[in-house]
């Protein structure tokens, strides 16, 4: 956390000293300017002074004034201003290449740390076989277990947690999974019923793979039990994957009761264990072949990769082992998903859900931008295609324990702390999808749906000083307005391009194109020609306000501009 924090700081140094850079660039070629004029108002002046006095040399002329000295003196000023600029630059980097080096010095540390907390899987090796040979002689069953990979470390916390779901996957195959011997000859397998457990790494995760050789899930029992308990209608069409997720549900079973395999319960705890640690579960199943149980864990507790994703308003971090993919729509295709209530990718179904929906809150409206995000996340075999309102990038987080009040709550798994000190939950919207399968994206399920919220309007500053950009900007935020800023007339035509602000406030001189040329660019342009533009400048010549008019300005303020007129006209121009 700490490390993100200056690595933030490091950032806005960065920026700040770019932006510096620009101003000196831009100070350099005024000066120039300046000292053009002075030496071409000087020329003018010694040709007539050279008709009379021909012997003289310029010098003993007085050819250079005190403007001259200015501009040299300044010349110097400038070129000492950029040498503490580069200076700061290359300490700047010679801060980041440090930070690197403390980094991974950090990150050795950790890993070491980490290890202590690790113990090799085969820890649980023995437990496992005592549960095989004992389960199989209560049942009347013969079953051999194998253990693959087992030296492979795992957290001290995640083991102990799926400790009580590998026993009950241990009893479930050999219980219901392994056939009776009599039935394994004849179906032409061994007497002995194989369960293969692998461990393997796969990325910063543990996968535990679970296989058993017996007669697979009874598709046509599952289906029969599911329509008795209402869960399908007798005329409903379900896949096999459908029918394979509904042995998760609570308290669903085909099984005759039994102290063997828990009491006609306990997938469900297994999945929800699984998920408590951070983990996801997937079934695949082959009938009369057998059974694989794929179990993905985190390797540590401690630390994880999070994907930070903005909603409603807040943060949330979203764990980015879940996020198989990630969509860059526009507005269209956007509102294509939400009509289908979900989109097709690679061959499976992810459904449609905003985050604030997820999250209890049915007023908050999604901003429809030029290009909007759509995550597909998996959990084990169930998909989510998540719409959020921005991304703030993939960050290593420290996981904390969120409390008391969480812990029974389903789709957190902790939270953790940003490097500016903001508290942020780690979501599994998976989880929280599924709990509230039949919700719309319109509002959530009991509560009408919310009145329609207008969009935040988007006004652009364009000006080459840094100063009127950050004060114009501040005071447009304070009054709830999205802001975008550019430096001159090709940075906003740039920006343009990807954006489609409301208002326009526009400069008159500005380096590379100046205001009169941007208005004639973008009033040319069929897409923003309607786009009301307010011109802030010191010109105020009659002749300026004349010509701003004819190429298509609506408004025309003098600097220092009036704040509350400033703000009345971008109200009226917002809501027209």
């Amino acid at each position: 956390i700490a490390r993100t924090r200056i690595e933030g700081e490091l950032r806005t140094l960065r920026r700040s000293l770019l932006d510096l850079t620009e101003n000196v660039i831009r100070l350099r070629n005024q000066l120039r300017e300046v000292e053009i004029q002075a030496d071409t108002q000087m020329q003018s002046r010694l040709s007539q002074v050279e008709t009379r006095h021909t012997e003289f040399d310029p010098l003993e002329m007085d050819r250079y004034t005190r403007l001259q000295e200015l501009t040299r003196m300044m010349a110097e000023s400038v070129g000492d201003v950029t040498t503490v600029q580069q200076n700061l630059l290359r300490n700047l980097d010679g801060a980041e290449s440090a930070l690197h080096a403390q980094s991974r010095m950090t990150r050795d540390l950790q890993q070491s740390l980490m290890h202590v907390r690790m113990v090799p899987f085969d820890s649980l090796a023995e437990r496992l076989y005592r549960l095989v040979r004992q389960t199989a002689k209560d049942v009347g069953r013969r079953a051999n277990l194998d253990i693959i990979g087992g030296q492979i470390e795992i957290d001290r916390g995640v083991l102990e947690a799926m400790t009580g779901p590998l026993d009950h996957l241990v009893r479930n195959a050999v219980a219901h999974g392994i056939e009776l011997p009599d039935a394994r000859r004849a179906a032409g397998k061994a007497e002995i019923g194989q369960i293969t457990l692998r461990i393997t790494h796969e990325g910063n995760e543990v996968v535990i793979e679970f296989r058993d050789d017996g007669a697979g899930l009874d598709f046509d029992a599952i289906r029969a039990h599911a329509i008795a308990t209402g869960l399908l209608g007798t005329d409903e069409e379900s896949d096999d994957k459908r029918l394979a997720n509904l042995i998760f549900l609570p308290g669903f079973s085909t099984a005759t009761l039994s102290s063997v395999a828990g009491r006609g319960v306990g997938m469900d705890v297994v999945k929800s264990e699984t998920a408590a640690v951070g983990g996801r579960l997937s079934v695949e199943t082959d009938r009369g072949r057998g059974t694989t149980f794929r179990i993905h864990l985190p390797l540590t507790l401690a630390v994880t990769q999070a994907l930070l994703v903005r909603s409603g308003g807040r943060t949330w971090a979203i764990p980015s082992s879940m996020v198989a993919q990630v969509l860059e729509l526009k507005a269209a295709a956007l509102e294509k998903v939400r009509a289908e209530h979900g989109t097709d990718w690679l061959g499976e179904r992810f459904a449609y859900r905003y985050l604030p929906r997820l999250l209890g809150d049915s007023a908050t409206q999604p901003q429809v931008e030029r290009f909007n995000w759509v995550l597909l996340l998996r959990a084990g075999s169930e998909t989510l295609a998540l719409h959020v309102d921005a991304l703030r990038g993939n960050q290593e987080v420290v996981v904390k324990n969120a409390g008391p009040q969480y812990a029974r709550m389903v789709g957190f798994s902790g939270a953790t702390v940003l490097g500016d000190g903001e508290i942020v939950l780690i979501l599994n919207p998976v989880a929280l999808a599924a709990r509230a399968p039949d919700a719309t994206d319109d509002g959530v399920p009991g509560l009408p749906a919310a009145p329609a919220i207008p969009e935040v309007p988007l006004v652009m500053v364009v000006d080459d000083s840094l100063t009127v950009r950050k004060i114009t900007g501040r005071l447009l935020e304070r009054e709830g307005y999205r802001v975008l800023t550019a430096k001159d007339g090709v940075d906003a035509l740039e920006q343009l391009g990807h954006n489609d602000p409301d208002v326009i406030i526009a400069d008159i001189e500005m380096p590379r194109m100046d205001g009169f040329d941007l208005t004639r660019n973008i009033r040319a342009d069929a897409r923003h020609k309607r786009v009301p533009i307010i011109m802030i400048t010191s010109r105020m010549a009659e002749k300026h306000q004349r010509y701003a008019e004819e190429i298509g300005v609506n408004h025309y303020l003098g600097k220092p501009y009036d704040e509350d007129l400033l703000l009345r006209l971008i109200r009226r121009y917002t809501r027209a």
